[in-house]
């Protein structure tokens, strides 16, 4: 394991950090197929975006030889675990119920014979958790030494990109959840549960600008303005609660380093915020659709998820943060020297 902190770096999150778990599951939300990965060195892999994913440029950043593996494919006999698992999952929320719209009954029965880890439409936040504590199991079991195995996660790396979903595909679907009525933002408190597991280093992201997305514009309209000011409204509602949430945690479990980062797409003036290829209605590619030819000049792939370069404006700010406004209280370079 080579890299800047000596630390390992566990994500947990959404379709925004799926680099491969969702391929498995029984969801139409699935990026195994072109034009999904038009830039990536190994092409289609389950990442919804044409190249690399915040999660990825930050394991760069931080020194990472490779890209951290996803759950599925974690295994003892591959995968060197230790060095990190991607737990990310597409349609995943930190409400259990979130996503479960995406479920196709045909993917679900022939997939059913795989494994009972891949029945299911996706991974929630609860289910990546529980995902994680098996793999934490694992990693005790192979180096034979339980104090180890606590000193060893303490130095971990943990990212967590997720809610997004919990309005895309819940919050903003009144007709199929009644969430719009009841949804606090104090569900987040989940993350208390990665602190029971023995994570002390954890960068949680808040939620980026959903009502300036390709699809959520289609299908609410803008009144003329460049985005859906009443679902910016909720995130920034969502935000707003989640950072004080964070400073209370560090207040209360002071042996542990909780930071909240600030999630901002501003396109430049050179940028189109249209859908870098032709979407379905969900907002993803049409499958083998012929991408636009620059997407450096664009900021979204398809109707809901960002470019490559979007991506590495966000994970730029999140380890080298230039403000405050960006990370708070330490930015994701700071965290890993803790």
């Amino acid at each position: 394991m080579m890299n800047h902190c000596g630390c390992s770096y566990f994500i947990f999150g959404d379709a925004s950090v799926d680099n491969g778990n969702s391929n498995v599951l029984a969801t139409v939300l699935k990026a195994d197929y072109p034009p999904y990965g038009v830039d990536f060195p190994q092409g289609v892999t389950g990442r919804f975006t044409n190249g690399r994913t915040i999660p990825d440029f930050i394991g760069q950043l931080l020194g990472f030889d490779n890209f951290i593996p996803p759950y599925v494919n974690a295994t003892n006999q591959n995968q060197e675990i230790s060095t990190g698992v991607n737990y990310g999952s597409g349609a995943a929320g930190i409400r259990d119920e979130t996503g479960k719209n995406l479920v196709t009954t045909s993917d679900f029965v022939f997939r059913q014979h795989l494994s009972n880890i891949f029945v299911g439409d996706r991974f929630s936040l609860n289910r990546q958790i529980l995902n994680h504590a098996a793999i934490i199991s694992r990693i005790s079991l192979k180096q034979k030494n339980k104090t180890f195995t606590q000193e060893y996660l303490k130095k971990c790396i943990y990212v967590s990109i997720i809610g997004n979903d919990d309005y895309i595909n819940n919050y903003l679907m009144p007709n199929n959840y009644p969430t719009s009525r009841i949804y606090t933002t104090d569900q987040y408190a989940t993350v208390l549960s990665l602190y029971k597991l023995g994570a002390r280093k954890i960068a949680v992201f808040g939620l980026g600008p959903i009502g300036c997305t390709p699809t959520e514009i289609a299908r609410f309209g803008t009144d003329g303005k460049p985005c859906v000011d009443s679902i910016n409204d909720a995130i920034n509602l969502f935000n707003f609660k989640l950072k004080p949430l964070v400073n209370d945690l560090n207040k209360s479990f002071q042996d542990a380093r909780f930071t909240f980062i600030n999630v901002t797409v501003s396109p430049s003036a050179t940028q189109t915020v249209g859908p870098c290829c032709q979407v379905r209605e969900d907002g993803q590619c049409i499958p083998n659709a012929i991408p636009c030819p620059n997407r450096d000049l664009t900021v979204f792939f398809d109707g809901l998820h960002p470019t490559e370069i979007t991506n590495m404006g966000i994970a730029s700010r999140a380890y080298n943060a230039p403000s405050a406004m960006d990370a708070s209280p330490y930015d994701i370079n700071q965290l890993a020297q803790l």
